[in-house]
């Protein structure tokens, strides 16, 4: 069934036309000139990302040639999915507790326990017995001056003390050594000592280190749904390819097997790596463009000095100013009319730059974005 579902979307896709018209903020999806341009953006600010050709028999004929996708190497991922799920319904659970007394009326000062579900380690109702603390009036009435009087620089045991020790009382550390052993020497082994490491050592030696698994995170430009596409292969920590219940690890319950799924790479005829399907992409980068835009669109009015001004016109209806309409000579306004200037507001540079960190709220545990200096 699933095989059937694969052929089918590569028919799909090979018949699907290219976009040509610029919608990445009306609609959130964007040209394949446009994702060529966001690419080259992220290489340029983000030096861990890269073009990348792949096969040559998988070359799409609308992008170019050395330009196929683009791919950043060990992305650390540094604990499993499963970390982040809380298990325990109850605790976080709250309830309010009273500092009053027991026999006096309960209007005392109130408190919020917070994680009233967990385990206490230590029973609160029978916290032990407290020494008492001993007050400092009660201490020894004796002063340090007294006590500094008591001292004398001529008694015996000082004198005793500054008496220089003869050296030939010392005894020499060669001779002990040559009338017998050293105790603090160890006994020769008596087997011989083996270089290999038994297998059940190393797991014991693991449990005490961090497990660290590294991902190749690949963007490509779906043509069907006219935005990029997420593609992650993982490795362990000893450089193997995990398989695909060890990625599915990596991936929240909630996006495992639906959200992500193992696919062959569009770009490579044997390679098969986990896809972050992008069937609702274009409608979750609309919301988040169109969010930013209005904040851009704001800050670059401020700095053009002209009037601040929202995004709607008089109708109400949705007004984007990221792109300059051509007309006659006719429709040119006269000078000083007091008509506000366009404004570009949100280029399409940003777009990948916007899309990883959509991305990395799908996988949280892979570090996939590497913007967050912008």
């Amino acid at each position: 069934m699933h095989s059937l579902q694969r052929n089918y979307w590569a028919v799909r896709d090979y018949l699907s036309p290219v976009l040509k018209e610029s919608k990445f903020k009306e609609h959130g999806r964007i040209t394949p000139e446009e994702f060529v341009a966001a690419g080259d953006f992220l290489t340029y600010k983000f030096g861990v990302w890269t073009w990348e050709k792949g096969d040559a028999s998988k070359t799409r004929d609308y992008l170019p040639a050395d330009r196929q996708y683009l791919i950043t190497r060990g992305v650390p991922c540094l604990r499993r999915a499963a970390s982040l799920a809380y298990t325990d319904a109850d605790e976080d659970a709250e309830r309010l507790l009273s500092f009053s007394d027991s026999l006096a009326p309960a209007d005392g000062d109130e408190w919020v326990e917070t994680h009233a579900g967990r385990k206490a380690s230590h029973n609160a109702n029978t916290p032990g017995d407290i020494e008492d603390i001993p007050d400092l009036d009660d201490g020894p009435t004796e002063s340090a001056t007294d006590a500094m009087g008591e001292l004398s620089l001529s008694g015996a045991k000082n004198a005793q003390a500054n008496e220089t020790p003869d050296l030939d009382e010392i005894p020499d550390m060669d001779e002990d050594l040559e009338e017998g052993d050293d105790e603090a020497t160890a006994a020769p082994s008596k087997t011989p000592i083996s270089n290999v490491t038994e297998a059940n050592e190393i797991e014991v030696s693991r449990g005490n280190l961090l497990q660290v698994r590294t991902y190749d995170v690949m963007i490509t430009y779906d043509k069907f749904y006219q935005t990029p596409a997420v593609w992650l292969l993982g490795y362990d920590e000893n450089g193997t390819p995990l398989k695909p219940a060890q990625i599915f690890q990596d991936v929240p319950a909630d996006h495992a097997f639906k959200t992500v799924t193992i696919e062959p790479f569009l770009h490579s005829t044997s390679l098969q790596a986990a896809l972050v399907h992008p069937c609702k992409h274009a409608s979750v980068m609309r919301k988040i463009i169109e969010r930013m835009n209005t904040g851009v669109v704001e800050e670059q009015r401020k700095l053009s000095g002209g009037p601040s001004a929202s995004l709607k016109d008089k109708e109400g209806k949705k007004k984007w100013l990221f792109r300059r309409t051509s007309g006659s000579k006719d429709d040119k306004l006269p000078p000083n009319t007091g008509e506000e200037e366009e404004v570009e507001g949100m280029r399409v540079d940003y777009y990948l730059v916007i899309f990883l960190k959509f991305i990395a709220s799908i996988v949280p545990t892979i570090e996939v974005d590497s913007t967050t200096s912008l």
